[in-house]
This record gives structure tokens, sequence and C-alpha cells, in this order.
């Protein structure tokens, strides 16, 4: 085989390729208190389901004339905290894993030693540091709340390393479509997070955060677990069903890696384009959209990268965000 020859199979994405996930999220319990007990973890009781049966009215488009006129019976599950509490509290688990150059599995080993000259030449060139930037403000503005953050009169996050405690008092200095810059001075709570998330992605080994946040949305009100995806239920049956944990309300460790990871603002030149989650085509089921068909998708940039050594540096912070997020990539469907 000639080193031409050999180069272009090295190229060709192998029918084997696969990269495990690098930021491991827990499933995130949620609990109820009072906002004045913050700071007392003894105070916060588990949120549990419980059951709802309406009498509503067909509003759907398109309903039959004769159902227009008939109750539209729903059953399904419901949250909310109890009349004696005010303050929502959302706690999960992060590990930050490093070797994000070794393929879970490549049957290619060609291609796999390019896919390590790469990483390492980012890791050299840009030590994760503008991801993990992203990735820490992500966590310190609340967005993993989702639904629980809207209408929330204050949003406090605090986050575990070790010995180490911060405390974000108001996640709401941190936007969402806009990513804060690493403060100057290095002791800020915000540059040590980020620090310490660079440190795991850089590593052999893997850092541990616990992360918590309370939403104060007032005494009674509406939470949001994440939904369980139930198909083929049968008419007359319960047709929400909410996620629960040892009978307290929960959000899936999915639902909250999601929201981590939507750091994706590359895949338009809008400086003012809403970030999306990382996604190998920039899909977005809830808005019927995939933002990177039009040869920024993943499969096209990390090919481009691999065969000419280069592409812009904010497709580069795609393309290893996406190895990060993990997936089977291979050639085969």
């Amino acid at each position: 085989m000639t080193a031409k020859q050999t180069k272009t199979t090295a190229l060709t994405l192998p029918s084997v390729l696969a990269f495990s996930r690098k930021l491991e999220v827990s499933d995130a319990l949620m609990t109820s208190g009072l906002w004045t007990d913050i700071d007392k973890s003894d105070q916060w009781q588990p949120i549990t389901l419980h059951e709802k049966r309406n009498r509503a009215t067909h509003s759907q488009y398109g309903a039959k004339e004769e159902d227009r006129r008939k109750p539209n019976l729903s059953w399904g599950d419901d949250a909310t905290l109890p009349h004696d509490t005010d303050t929502l509290r959302v706690k999960f688990s992060l590990k930050i894993l490093g070797q994000l150059e070794e393929p879970t599995a490549c049957n290619t080993p060609l291609f796999e030693e390019k896919v390590v000259e790469i990483v390492k030449a980012y890791r050299t060139d840009h030590q994760f540091k503008e991801l993990a930037t992203r990735y820490a403000n992500n966590i310190v503005n609340g967005r993993f709340l989702w639904r629980n953050r809207v209408g929330a009169e204050s949003v406090v996050v605090k986050v575990k390393h070790g010995e180490q405690n911060w405390l974000f008092n108001n996640a709401y200095d941190y936007k969402l479509d806009e990513f804060s810059p690493t403060p100057a001075d290095g002791n800020h709570p915000f540059a040590q997070l980020i620090a310490v998330i660079q440190r795991g992605l850089q590593g052999d080994g893997f850092e541990y955060l616990e992360i918590t946040a309370f939403a104060k949305l007032g005494l009674g009100q509406h939470v949001w677990p994440s939904q369980e995806m139930v198909l083929g239920i049968p008419k007359g049956e319960k047709s929400k069903i909410l996620f629960k944990l040892n009978d307290c309300a929960a959000m899936h460790s999915e639902k909250i890696g999601n929201a981590l990871r939507t750091i994706d603002t590359w895949y338009t030149d809008d400086a003012n384009a809403k970030a999306i989650a990382v996604e190998p085509y920039g899909s977005v089921t809830s808005r019927g959209e995939a933002y990177r068909i039009a040869k920024n998708d993943f499969y096209t940039l990390f090919h481009k990268w691999l065969k000419d050594g280069e592409i812009p540096v904010e497709q580069q912070h795609y393309v290893i965000a996406t190895l990060i997020r993990g997936g089977v990539f291979g050639g085969n469907e």
C-alpha cells in the first residue's frame, strides 16, 4: 500500500467509532424548604408526586365538531411545593473525565492516531479553557433548572469540590446566551470552577463536583420534574407520568446534561444567536430544527480537521465539545 493509500484509509470514517461521555451527570433530586433555610440541610424534604384528574376541553387544532362540545378528561402526575414552603432545591453530582483522545472503540488504528494528534494539539493550544468557561457558566446560571428557573424570584447555586465550597448568590448575573469571561482574579469562585473543569478535561483522571440550586418560587407553586416518555398508553389510562426516585420528584441526568452542553453558538455567524446543545447535526427537537446541516455538521468538520489539519477555531471548540458529549460515530448506520 502506498503512503497516499495509507493516508486515505486512515481518514475514512471507521465502521466502529465511539467516544464515552466526559461530563458524567447524575439524576437530580428535587426537595422543598424555606428560602431562609438554605444553609440548613436537614430542613429539606422530598417533593412527592400526586395525581390530578381534570375535566378540560378539546382545544387541539382540527378537533372533531362533536368532540368540541364534550369534556376532555385528563389524568396525570403533578408536582408542587407544599403550601408551607417557598423554595425548590435541585441537587446532582457531576464527574468531569479526561483522556478525551482515546476512543471507547475504533477499528482503524491509523484513524485513531490522527484523532490523538488533533486532540493533543487542541489541548496544547487551548487547554479546554473556552469549553470549561461555557460549561461553568451553565452551572452557575442554573440553566439545568429548565422551566423551574422561569419566574423564580431568586436563584442561588452552590458548588462543592472536595473541601472547597463556592456560592453564587445570583444566578441571573450569568446569562443564558452570553458566556461570561474568566475573571482576572484567579481566586474568584467562577475562575476556580473553570480551572477545576479544565483540569478534569485535560487530565488522566477526573474531577468531582456536587451542585445544588435553590429557586425561590413561592408557597405551593408548581415545580417541573422530568416527564417519562411512555409509548402506547391505553385510552383511559394515566397519560402523564413524571420521573421520581425513591418517591422523590427528580430530573433525568440526560436533561441536566443537555443543559450543561448548551454552549453551541458557533453554528451561525449571528452574534445574537441563542445557544443550542452540542449535537452532531445541531438538532433541537423542541423547535423541529437541525442547525448544522449545511457542511457545518460534526462529521464534515471532523473529517476536514483530520484531513487538512485545520478548521476555524470556533469549529474546533464545537468538534471537541461533540467528542466530550460522546456517542457512536462509526461509518455504519
